[in-house]
């Protein structure tokens, strides 16, 4: 891929203190999403309080691919 194309997810190493990251599972978990889902869900509520716009998250293609003719 080149280098000025993003890819479809930035990874990042993140250093939590472990108290906020069980809260963060726990939190997940009662939602049933994954620990970072759950990151990024917050981060995005945070930045829309500060009148940060964003575009609508891209969400994958669920079930079957449409058949071909």
């Amino acid at each position: 891929m080149p280098k000025d194309v993003p890819s479809a997810r930035k990874a990042f190493p993140l250093r939590l203190d472990p108290a906020l990251y069980l809260a963060l599972e726990r939190c997940a978990a009662a939602e049933l999403r994954s620990v970072n889902a759950q990151v990024e869900l917050l981060l995005r509520e945070a930045l829309a309080r500060r009148g940060v716009a964003l575009a609508d998250p891209a969400m994958p293609r669920r079930g079957r691919p449409p058949k071909a003719d």
